[in-house]
C-alpha cells in the first residue's frame, strides 16, 4: 500500500502562490498515475489537476488552468503542484491520491484513485 504524504500548505495573499509536494512511500509510484483534488469546508472534494505516468500527459480543472501546474519526479516518488494567482476561493485541504486508470478522461473522478494522503491546509486571504 503506497503512503503519500503531503506538504507545503500554508497561508499566502491573494496573488501569491504556493508549491505543494507530495512524497509516496511503500509502492511503485513510477506505475501510478497521480491526482491533486481539494475539499473546502462545507463542499464536495473536488479534482484539481491529474498527470500521467511520465509526466507528459496532465488534466486540469477548468477553474486552475492557467494557474496551476502538476509536476512529477520519479526518482524523488514526488509529485508536485505549483499554484499561482491565488484566490480566496482556492482555499482548502489538498490532497494527493494514486490513480487506478491511466486514462486521461477518468483522472477527475475521485473513484479512480485509491490511495489517499491526508493532505495540507491551503489558505488564501483577501
Amino acid at each position: 500500500q503506497v503512503l503519500l504524504v503531503e506538504s507545503g500548505g500554508g497561508l499566502v495573499q491573494a496573488g501569491g502562490s504556493l508549491r505543494l509536494s507530495c512524497a509516496a512511500s511503500g509502492g511503485t509510484f513510477s506505475t501510478y498515475a497521480m491526482g491533486w483534488f481539494r475539499q473546502a469546508p462545507g463542499k464536495a472534494r473536488e479534482f484539481v489537476a491529474g498527470i500521467s505516468v511520465s509526466g507528459t500527459n496532465t488534466r486540469y480543472a477548468d477553474s486552475v488552468k492557467g494557474r496551476f501546474t502538476i509536476s512529477r519526479d520519479n526518482a524523488k516518488n514526488t509529485v508536485y503542484l505549483q499554484m499561482n494567482s491565488l484566490k480566496p476561493e482556492n482555499t482548502a485541504v489538498y490532497c494527493s491520491a494514486t490513480a487506478t486508470s491511466h486514462t486521461r478522461s477518468y483522472w477527475c473522478g475521485a473513484i479512480y484513485y485509491e490511495a489517499w494522503g491526508q493532505g495540507t491546509q491551503v489558505t488564501v486571504s483577501s
